[in-house]
């Protein structure tokens, strides 16, 4: 069977419930939609924005303040919020990509200590961090144990390497720049390559259900993970696999029973937080992003902008400015387009009255350099 690419469109849309808003909790929305990307701390919530028949923000607060969601280092080696009973096995999945960047990084070397120092001190750093820690406390612990000062860099390679979780602080999107941080309290298993195996198939079929049909490599781009080893553990899952063409005739694979709309299916106007996962999860990421668009919204150090989604494409970028949202169209837009984004940005600002009016404000540089515009409007 082949799939055309708007039907590939379609079908990661439908996953993501970026088709319709749909009536579920956070914490249920979180397990569908597998992974949020979260470094910015607003975005997972304007993401269930995105995805929600009336999405309270006060449900995500509930559900990170109890662990219900966790917050931590995951795929990419990135922060992302995925549900606590992912957790486990997509930890146990990143652990080779996870330690290799880590504690193989100058950052962490350049301090002395290396892999072998970090697995051994991780137990009791994990003891110690068996209720909410600091910075400043973790350093003191490691202080005492090491018998001499970790540097910040260092001590941040291993944070991010070490199964923790980070602590909501309070304020607009419940984390700040320096959260304290727990223990996991799913712990991954300790590390081995047939434990890095078991998980990886565990995130393959979870990153298709929420992500798919996709590639060997949209799979190893998404988690940042090695080809090999992802081909290796759709291998041992061809059983329970479907494989398709893609248009170009690259074989991709899917859950079977999994949701593939009609191309013809429409698509409504989105306005996606910063980083949205949707924009990030493939390596073909023409699915949603058009190739000429490409460098416009993710830019060079990384940073992905918050954009128009229009009839399933990015169209645009979109900001928080004083009166409502500014919304930017690469290429010229219908009147009925322009309408339904401007229903989406009353929405959308009535949702950061009471949290953040100016959220992604300190992002606002980046309009300066070279956004080509076929259009800019104020909305609503």
């Amino acid at each position: 069977m082949t799939i055309t690419a708007r039907a590939l469109n379609r079908a990661t849309l439908a996953r993501q419930l970026l088709l319709g808003r749909e009536r579920l909790d956070a914490v249920e929305a979180v397990r569908r939609v597998v992974a949020l990307q979260a470094q910015q701390p607003a975005s997972p919530y304007l993401a269930l924005w995105n995805r929600l028949s009336d999405f309270d923000p006060a449900d995500l607060d509930a559900a990170q303040a109890d662990f219900r969601t966790v917050r931590t280092t995951l795929m990419r080696i990135t922060l992302h919020t995925v549900h606590r009973e992912d957790y486990r096995a997509f930890r146990e999945a990143m652990e080779p990509t996870l330690r290799a960047s880590r504690l193989g990084d100058s950052r962490f070397t350049a301090s002395g200590l290396d892999a072998d120092d970090a697995r051994a001190v991780l137990p009791d750093l994990l003891d110690f961090a068996d209720r909410p820690r600091t910075n400043a406390e973790f350093g003191g612990w490691l202080e005492n144990r090491l018998g001499g000062p970790l540097d910040p860099a260092a001590w941040r390679m291993l944070r991010q390497y070490a199964p923790l979780w980070h602590v909501p602080t309070g304020g607009p999107w419940a984390f700040d720049t320096r959260p304290p941080y727990v223990a996991a309290g799913t712990r991954p298993a300790p590390a081995g390559p047939e434990v890095a195996s078991e998980g990886l198939k565990t995130l393959v079929r979870r990153y298709l259900e929420g992500f798919g049909p996709a590639s060997v490599a949209d799979m190893a781009r998404f988690a940042l993970v090695g080809r090999a080893r992802v081909r290796a553990a759709v291998q041992a899952l061809t059983d329970e696999l479907e494989q398709l063409a893609g248009p170009d005739g690259t074989v991709l694979y899917d859950t079977p029973g999994a949701p593939r709309p009609a191309e013809s299916t429409p698509a409504p106007p989105r306005l996606m937080a910063m980083w949205d996962s949707t924009l990030l999860a493939h390596d073909d990421r023409s699915r949603v992003v058009p190739p000429p668009y490409r460098k416009l919204v993710t830019r060079v150090n990384g940073d992905v902008l918050p954009t128009l989604l229009v009839d399933g494409y990015v169209a645009g970028v979109w900001r928080a400015v004083d009166g409502g949202i500014e919304a930017t169209a690469f290429h010229p837009l219908p009147g009925h387009v322009w309408k339904g984004l401007a229903t989406e940005a009353g929405s959308l600002t009535a949702f950061l009255a009471d949290r953040d009016p100016g959220v992604y404000r300190r992002y606002d540089h980046w309009w300066a350099k070279h956004l080509p515009a076929a259009e800019t409007r104020l909305l609503p």
